[in-house]
């Protein structure tokens, strides 16, 4: 090398170096694919890679030995194991960069090219960690920086397709605008049209719910279609972040607050005169926040009595409870019942404009015109007790109450029931009787119960047989249905019961859900027992005497009507 050759040299990048120093590459050859480079603004390892001057694997082998830094097989690398967040994806591109793993302050990086100190700096500033080369082929490297930083928005893309048309499906964009202070990601296009998508396809399929669930290598939407949640997307894991600031941004909720649980509302428009709400809760877990959205869909509580599955004895029952001056009516059940509807189905018959009506909801979940809905609001001291104190101020005929939860509610409203007031509310109990008991527990004096309440009606939810394609149960023995609960009596006559088959209009053979209820009116006798602290026990055997069926019963009716399945009830009752 003469004297006027060295300043050349000096100006030849760290990896050219490096191989002629190995011996792989001539000073020659490495100006002149240096020079070209700087002519076409292309980087020297693409020239060299594209020239043919070395082969990726012996280019590979040659860093590894030249800078001690071990060596990859990105052929067996996951992309989707990859950690996410840590570097910007344009700082992978730029360099040709992928993160690999962190341990304490030090993060493993792949690299081509460990001589490029601009790329140590620029990853060092980003993440405050201390760089570990890991040298691999700069051919496959190529592909895993493509598919590490594009996964995510070509995931979506697949998802949702790119000619999702956003006017066609009469969907608002946003409904509530971001602040100056959200991030351009909250925005990106994909998780935009994967989020609308998603809302959309659980609206059309008469989802109840969308669970949005992280994992450590994971992510999954699945959607509670008739009672049953049901795996719909699963998206990439890197999009979690994202897709969570999105939802708490349509939400108007804190998104710069990951550590607490959050509640919010949002509003979608599906159609030209069609506004769903949507009820959203966040909570954290172990690798990212879980979003459930909550469809409320307003139609629900207009869909009268008729349609929720009571018995025509059983909706007299109900109907003469709720058409009384005062007294209480007690709606119970299990979260997912159908309480709530159950309540606005009677609110929509009471709802008239001589009368003035007043709820306390955690949270108000449909919008009713003409009622004056609260919402509790805990933190702030708006309890349950609060409200009710408020509504009896309010000059109140019906007070609806969302849930009993505590001694000072139960007995306020009770006061509200013996003081002219009709109180529809909600408990979680088993069945009717045990209601009863429930109340005795808690506190409330065993007089007061016996003369505030009027009805309870404790209910579970079943999923309809699809009508398409049900087909006779023929082969089902006579002994499983007597041990199913049905008579010898019973099994008499002209029927059959059904089982799902499965049709291109339902999920599994089942298409909808109905109600099954247990309607227990107060009479005398019952009044006696409670005054006296009977057991849950004797309340049910004086309910069966009075002609009260229990779930199970009033299950297997809609057995012998064709409408659910055996098994259906058998999953949703107990004996």
């Amino acid at each position: 090398m003469t004297e006027g050759d060295a300043p050349t040299t000096m100006a030849l990048p760290g990896l050219a170096r490096a191989l002629i120093g190995a011996g792989t590459l001539s000073l020659e050859k490495a100006e002149a694919l240096y020079a070209r480079a700087q002519s076409k603004k292309t980087g020297f390892i693409t020239e060299l890679i594209e020239s043919a001057a070395v082969s990726p694997r012996d280019l590979a082998h040659t860093m590894s030995n030249a800078f001690a830094a071990p060596l990859i097989d990105l052929s067996a690398v996951d992309p989707q194991r990859l950690p996410h967040g840590l570097l910007d994806p344009k700082t992978c591109q730029q360099y040709r960069i992928v993160p690999l793993g962190r341990r304490g302050n030090r993060l493993s990086v792949v690299t081509a090219d460990p001589s490029d100190l601009q790329a140590a700096e620029k990853v060092k500033f980003e993440t405050q960690l201390t760089v570990d080369w890991i040298i691999a082929e700069v051919d496959k490297l190529t592909k895993l920086v493509e598919t590490y930083t594009a996964s995510a928005a070509q995931a979506i893309d697949r998802i949702v397709g790119q000619a999702f048309d956003f006017e066609a499906a009469g969907l608002e964009m946003s409904a509530a605008e971001p602040t100056e202070k959200v991030s351009a990601e909250v925005e990106d296009a994909p998780i935009v049209r994967f989020l609308h998508k998603m809302l959309l396809d659980a609206y059309a399929m008469r989802a109840s719910d969308l669970h949005f669930e992280p994992y450590e290598h994971f992510y999954r939407v699945r959607f509670r279609i008739d009672g049953e949640l049901r795996e719909i997307a699963t998206p990439p894991v890197a999009v979690k972040d994202k897709l969570a600031s999105r939802i708490k941004v349509m939400s108007k909720l804190d998104i710069s607050e990951k550590r607490v649980p959050q509640d919010g509302r949002m509003k979608l428009k599906v159609g030209p005169d069609k506004v769903i709400d949507f009820r959203v809760s966040t909570l954290p877990t172990l690798f990212g926040e879980k979003v459930v959205i909550r469809i409320l869909d307003p139609s629900s509580a207009q869909m009268g009595i008729d349609a929720l599955g009571y018995e025509p004895d059983e909706k007299a029952k109900l109907l003469e409870a709720i058409s009384r001056p005062y007294g209480m009516v007690l709606v119970t059940g299990p979260t997912g019942s159908g309480k709530t509807v159950s309540l606005y189905t009677c609110l929509n018959i009471l709802n008239q404009p001589g009368v003035n009506i007043s709820t306390a909801e955690d949270p108000a979940e449909i919008n009713l015109p003409g009622v004056n809905q609260v919402n509790v609001n805990e933190k702030a001291g708006l309890t349950f007790a609060a409200a009710l104190r408020a509504f009896l101020r309010q000059d109140p005929d019906i007070i609806m109450v969302g849930e009993i939860r505590d001694l000072e509610t139960a007995d306020i409203a009770i006061k509200a029931a013996q003081t002219g007031h009709l109180v529809l509310s909600t408990l979680h109990t088993n069945d009717a009787p045990s209601t009863l008991t429930r109340l005795i527990n808690m506190g409330v004096a065993p007089f007061n119960i016996a003369s505030s309440i009027n009805l309870i009606t404790a209910q579970r939810l079943a999923r309809r047989l699809c009508p398409q394609c049900k087909v006779p149960h023929h082969d089902l023995p006579r002994q499983v249905l007597l041990d199913a609960g049905f008579r010898p009596e019973d099994l008499e006559g002209d029927w059959q019961p059904y089982r799902p088959v499965g049709c291109s209009a339902c999920h599994d053979g089942y298409k909808g859900r109905v109600g099954i209820y247990q309607v227990m009116p107060i009479s005398e006798a019952m009044q006696q027992l409670i005054l006296r602290g009977a057991s849950a026990l004797e309340l049910a055997a004086q309910a069966r005497a009075e002609g009260v069926r229990s779930l199970r019963e009033s299950g297997l009716r809609k057995v012998k009507m064709g409408i659910t399945s055996l098994e259906e009830v058998l999953a949703v009752t107990n004996d």
